[in-house]
């Protein structure tokens, strides 16, 4: 029969003289716990690199990514853009190789005219800065090797140059990497004030285009197998990718699973054409940020974004990221930039948004995420606000590491039952304390509030089907954040 104490490896009938102490730790941590969070980039990777396809690999900074990935690489830009705002957090990739079916995504720089003064053609390649020396009297085709040379000398842009076979006054602009993405690197000159074409020279730019077919993400999924990786970039936005992210996450969130993922994209495009987008996208588990002529590619946003979101969420999930500047990002023009009625209806149709201030930092506005409708295609604000999700994520976790860590091994019994206090044993009113200690402990760190309502509305019961089973309903109040201050000013003459 059982002893009055409930050991864990100490018989009770032992008979060998000795002191026997056991180590418990059931009730050594004390408060909330931490909570693992991986980071995991998904993007396209050259031929050149050291790791192979489909090859899960932890990544320590930009510099390794392009070893690992090739320099130049979509996958090497989003690393270094994200390791640029966050090197804390542990970062692992896996790279696809560009589909076989792809076609790369070409451009053009036409150059014209022979310089009548010496000056600086400075030329953005998403979002790169290439400045190419021109000397007075320097004629089309001379200027266009030496766009071509500067361009092909910067090794870690996107893409490659070559002066055409035809017309040797065109730069023919070629995307790296195969595939749709490729149509979103911007080519511009002239971005900052005081950039100036050389006098007597002009340049015509035909914008990336034809770039076809993105590679299968579901080969980066069934590399990554059961693993969990709590803040996912994507490189890629076309509607199949979309889809098996989407329907992936929503099964890794689900109650069985409970390995939770968010996903960051970024999207380029006019404020019409992301509304388009957006209404076919639904989802709690996906944020994007639009943004329309901005230099950097949409993928490079996606990273950015990610890397100071997932630092500052580690830190507290329920404080608002509103302010927080993403560095590295160049802004759109200030005409191209979204206006406040513009971004409220970005924030109405599931798109991120972010502001500029006035030394031309990206500040984040609001990070939202897809979710927009119920099932019954009702407006639902339930899952608005990554906050939220990331909160109740937290709270969830909490709540499985309170009960795993303190009732490890223990009977079930009803309440009332007379059993000794060392013995291993739990009740529905036990597990009804422990869940209200730990909404205090919630409480104190700012997470959730209305510990009355709680305390109230709180259901533990055992069940009657498996009575091996505790059934509970918890309804916790989450938090919110401060993010609109209203006020009628009503003066007095």
């Amino acid at each position: 029969m059982p002893d009055n104490v409930s050991f864990n490896e100490i018989p009770v009938d032992i008979r060998t003289p000795g002191q026997y102490i056991e180590i418990d730790n059931s009730l050594a941590v004390q408060g909330l716990p931490g909570m693992p969070r991986k980071v995991l980039v998904l993007g396209q990777r050259l031929t050149g690199g050291s790791v192979d396809a489909e090859t899960p690999v932890q990544v320590l900074d930009g510099e390794q990514g392009e070893g690992f990935f090739g320099r130049g690489s979509q996958i090497a830009g989003m690393l270094k853009a994200l390791r640029a705002v966050n090197r804390t957090s542990e970062v692992w990739a896996v790279a696809l190789d560009d589909d076989a079916a792809a076609a790369a995504a070409t451009g053009k720089i036409t150059v014209t005219g022979t310089a009548t003064a010496s000056g600086t053609l400075a030329l953005y390649i998403a979002g790169h800065r290439v400045r190419v020396g021109v000397t007075a009297a320097d004629q089309q085709d001379a200027i266009t090797q030496a766009v071509v040379d500067a361009i092909n000398a910067k090794t870690d842009l996107p893409v490659t140059a070559a002066v055409n076979a035809t017309n040797t006054n065109e730069v023919d602009i070629t995307a790296r990497n195969a595939g749709e993405a490729g149509n979103d690197i911007d080519i511009r000159a002239n971005y900052y004030q005081g950039e100036s074409l050389p006098g007597g020279v002009t340049l015509a730019i035909t914008d990336m285009d034809s770039g076809t077919a993105n590679p299968d993400i579901s080969l980066a999924l069934a590399a990554i197998g059961d693993t969990q990786y709590y803040t996912i970039v994507s490189g890629w936005t076309d509607d199949a990718n979309m889809t098996a992210l989407e329907t992936e996450l929503q099964d890794r969130w689900g109650p069985l699973e409970q390995k939770t993922g968010h996903v960051f994209t970024g999207l380029a495009g006019t404020h019409a054409e992301l509304g388009t987008w957006s209404d076919g996208r639904n989802s709690p588990h996906v944020t994007t940020m639009g943004a329309a002529d901005a230099p950097n590619p949409p993928w490079i946003w996606a990273a950015a974004l990610a890397g100071v979101v997932e630092y500052h969420g580690a830190i507290d999930p329920a404080r608002p990221f509103q302010t927080l500047a993403i560095d590295g990002l160049l802004p759109p023009p200030p005409a191209s930039r979204f206006t406040r009625e513009e971004r409220d209806l970005l924030l109405h149709d599931g798109i991120a948004t972010f502001t500029v201030d006035d030394g031309g930092r990206v500040l984040i506005e609001r990070v939202i995420t897809n979710y927009q409708t119920n099932a019954a295609g009702i407006e639902d604000i339930s899952y608005l606000d990554l906050n939220t999700k990331w909160t109740v994520d937290y709270v969830r976790y909490a709540t499985r590491a309170r009960i795993a860590m303190r009732y490890p091994r223990h009977k079930l019994a009803d309440d009332g039952t007379a059993f000794a206090p060392g013995q291993a044993v739990v009740t529905p009113n036990v597990i009804r304390a422990e869940l209200l200690g730990l909404f205090r402990d919630l409480e104190q760190a700012g997470l959730v509030e209305n510990f009355d309502q709680f305390k109230e509305d709180l259901l533990v019961v055992r069940s009657s089907s498996d009575p091996n089973r505790i059934n509970t309903v918890m309804p916790p109040d989450l938090i919110n954040q401060f993010r609109v201050f209203a006020a009628a000013v009503q003066f007095r003459l």
